[in-house]
């Protein structure tokens, strides 16, 4: 499918609720004057490029808390597996990814109860721990100024 088709407004509450997810990316982009996706690949573009700029307009917001950019955006769990989800990630935030592990919730589980029961020292112990144990994926941002335009119009799309 193309690049930078429609783009949906991951903020919308249509979004929220389980249901038939292209149904509502189709209406979505009717509704706001798109062209609507029609083939599985255009709507899982629309889908991908929109969760990436979503992934901006975060970063964006974590930037403003703390003060400073945040120079990489960790994506774990089973999305983590999505490597062209990762790859736009990276493009569109215009920062490093850093994909996995995958079994996040899994290894924190067992990490926390590895400190409580002094078997790790402490947090940095058990991300050192991590660090050694499990491969990660990492992303570099490429042809950021495409998706600077994408995002003026994801602004406008969730603001409006």
């Amino acid at each position: 499918a193309p690049a930078f088709g429609p783009l949906v407004s991951l903020t919308d509450d249509r979004f929220l609720p389980p249901g038939d997810m292209p149904d509502k990316i189709q209406a979505f982009c009717r509704e706001t004057g798109q062209a609507v996706p029609e083939t599985r690949g255009q709507i899982v573009r629309c889908a991908l490029e929109s969760l990436a700029l979503e992934y901006r307009w975060v970063a964006e917001r974590l930037d403003e808390i703390v003060g400073r950019p945040l120079p990489t955006l960790h994506i774990f769990g089973g999305g983590s597996q999505n490597k062209l989800l990762n790859q736009f990630a990276a493009d569109a935030t215009g920062r490093t990814v850093v994909a996995g592990p995958v079994e996040a919730t899994a290894i924190g589980n067992v990490l926390v109860q590895a400190i409580a029961l002094g078997h790790l020292v402490n947090l940095a112990e058990a991300r050192a721990l991590v660090r050694r144990s499990f491969e990660v994926e990492t992303y570099e941002p490429h042809d950021t100024a495409t998706w600077d335009e994408a995002y003026q119009r994801y602004l406008n799309l969730r603001s409006g």
